[in-house]
């Protein structure tokens, strides 16, 4: 790392990163241009959504203190997204699978309720800050048109999916009735207000039928009416909308649409799910894998515009209830090999920025972008899975949300000169230049910078030298700010670079533990030792970013830099 030290500028400042463990090429001089005095817009926290489809991970050791950490980010603020929550069986967890055996009938036919599982479950996002986005599915035995047989045998490149679980109701008013009891039960636990702040949303990904759903179309929106008239019969005001379908290039969507406003079926708000497509690319040096972050944002694109053109549907916040690289967290592989390091960190963190501005240009409002993403039980240390720990210990992809969760207020007005435009991005990907950008928020006196350096292709490649450029600060900051200056790379707050140097031990003693542990807490690079005034010329920070980092800088005022050091994670 090299030294601090300050440049002949007026009030110039050289922020130190990490030093490269062998001759990089030429460091990509980058400029941004921040002005804290040009509003953008509130910051609207659209990270805040997590899910997957095992729910009973979350009663689980590492499944606790993974939603704890996602809690303490935004407490009551964060939302998880579970399948299965309505899945006959004891809770016994496998990949893609999660019961609660909620319902079952006598001999008789008669309903018969059990809330145990599925409160245990609620029981703990609550108490560690976390809501539910309650997802109603999938169909108990009892019901199912297609009972047996009703576990799937999936696994990872074998098996079928599509089993019991996922067909129609033999009788849509029992459907009806058990998420009416449920919802009134819920009530009754949570209170009222708590349930009204959830959304409710039927099933997953039900226009895709070799996967999630057994019926037709015409099924599905039946299916749909039912839930929510259960939802609503049982809490007026509650939160409904869906239908959470695949973005795969189809007419659901558009359907979807024309089908609620015929049958007047309440629809609060409108979610579909978006993904990614890395390959593994062969060439002269080798393999590597290739990011497809363009496919990501045209399935995001498309269904916008699906949604821009219904006068009613554009009026209607937007959750992204999956918003990922690829489409099977579950699923290991070659492809798949980005999702322990950087890569994942600094893909998403470009991301984010190009979702948002998508529903801009077409006028929408994204309410939501939902990570399927959570961790996976008692599985070998950093074994591929999209997920956000790993073992309990919290991967790259989890520190960049911490530094999302810092940035408040209203953006300010940030111009990169390597940040690729937006219909580049959309068009072909990142596959020339890097992608070096930045977003930045002004939260009272507090300024907050982020900048990432992103390419598709993970490859070796130069680091930036980051020149920031700040204008129209506060008075209390350009009389003197204190800087913390958090970063995600090889050697700050990966976990998974310190467990490969250790070499890779598949049982780490409490001491290796101990050491992933502290790798993996968000960290800081060194910051000046006197506070950073604004002159005449302006104040300028400077830094090296590697390829696949992200940097986040928060300026405080300088009296603020003790209360600052507390917050650290």
């Amino acid at each position: 790392m090299t030294r601090f030290s300050r440049t002949l500028a007026a009030a110039a400042l050289l922020v130190p990163g990490i030093a490269a463990a062998q001759p990089d090429p030429a460091p990509i001089p980058v400029t941004i241009a921040v002005d804290a005095a040009r509003d953008e817009g509130p910051v609207e926290s659209i990270w805040r959504f997590f899910g997957a489809d095992e729910p009973n991970y979350a009663t689980m050791k590492d499944g606790r203190t993974t939603l704890a950490t996602l809690g303490a980010l935004a407490p009551d603020q964060v939302y998880f997204r579970a399948h299965n929550l309505f899945t006959s069986g004891d809770g016994t967890p496998a990949l893609k699978w999660g019961s609660t055996g909620i319902y079952r009938e006598d001999a008789e036919g008669r309903a018969i309720y059990d809330w145990t599982i599925v409160d245990r479950i609620f029981d703990t996002y609550r108490a560690r800050g976390v809501r539910p986005y309650v997802e109603l599915g999938f169909m108990p035995e009892a019901m199912s048109t297609r009972p047996q047989p009703y576990q799937h045998d999936w696994r990872p490149g074998s098996g079928d999916l599509r089993t019991g679980w996922a067909y129609p109701p033999r009788d849509y008013a029992k459907w009806e009735a058990l998420i009416f009891e449920w919802v009134r039960h819920c009530i009754d636990r949570y209170g009222r207000a708590e349930v009204a702040t959830w959304y409710f949303e039927t099933w997953n990904e039900a226009n895709l039928p070799q996967y999630y759903w057994g019926g037709t179309r015409e099924e599905f929106f039946r299916l749909h009416d039912a839930a929510i008239r259960g939802v609503r019969r049982a809490l007026p005001e509650a939160r409904v909308g869906g239908p959470d379908s695949a973005g795969a290039g189809d007419d659901f969507l558009t359907a979807f649409l024309a089908h609620v406003h015929a049958a007047g079926t309440p629809t609060d708000f409108l979610s579909f799910h978006a993904k990614g497509q890395p390959v593994v690319v062969q060439d002269a040096q080798g393999s590597h894998v290739r990011m497809g972050l363009n496919t990501h944002l045209r399935a995001a694109d498309r269904e916008f515009a699906r949604i821009a053109a219904d006068p009613v549907g554009r009026t209607k916040p937007i959750i992204i209830g999956e918003s990922d690289p690829e489409g099977c967290a579950a699923c290991q592989g070659p492809a798949n090999a980005y999702r322990n390091g950087t890569m994942y960190s600094s893909y998403t963190a470009a991301t984010f920025p190009r979702l948002r501005a998508l529903a801009a240009r077409r006028g929408l409002k994204l309410e939501g972008v939902l990570s399927w993403a959570f961790e996976f039980e008692d599985q070998a240390p950093f074994a591929g899975f999209r997920q956000l720990t790993s073992g309990g210990i919290d991967l790259p992809v989890m520190n960049l949300f911490k530094l999302f969760a810092k940035m408040h207020g209203r953006y300010v007005r940030a111009v990169s000169n390597r940040q690729l435009p937006l219909d580049t991005v959309l068009g072909q990907g990142v596959r020339a230049e890097p992608d070096i950008g930045s977003v930045a928020s002004l939260d009272g006196q507090t300024l907050s910078i982020l900048v990432w350096h992103y390419h598709d292709d993970d490859v070796a490649g130069a680091d930036a030298d980051v020149t920031v450029k700040l204008a129209g600060l506060p008075p209390a900051l350009a009389r003197g700010a204190a800087l913390v200056h958090y970063r995600i790379d090889a050697a700050h707050s990966n976990a998974f670079a310190a467990w490969q140097a250790m070499g890779a031990p598949i049982a780490p003693t409490n001491a290796q533990r101990a050491t992933l542990l502290k790798a993996a807490a968000l960290a800081t690079v060194e910051a000046p030792p006197e506070p950073i005034r604004a002159g005449k010329a302006g104040t300028t920070l400077r830094f090296r970013l590697p390829r696949q980092g992200v940097s986040l800088l928060v300026l405080r005022p300088a009296g603020a830099r003790d209360a600052q050091a507390k917050q650290r994670h």
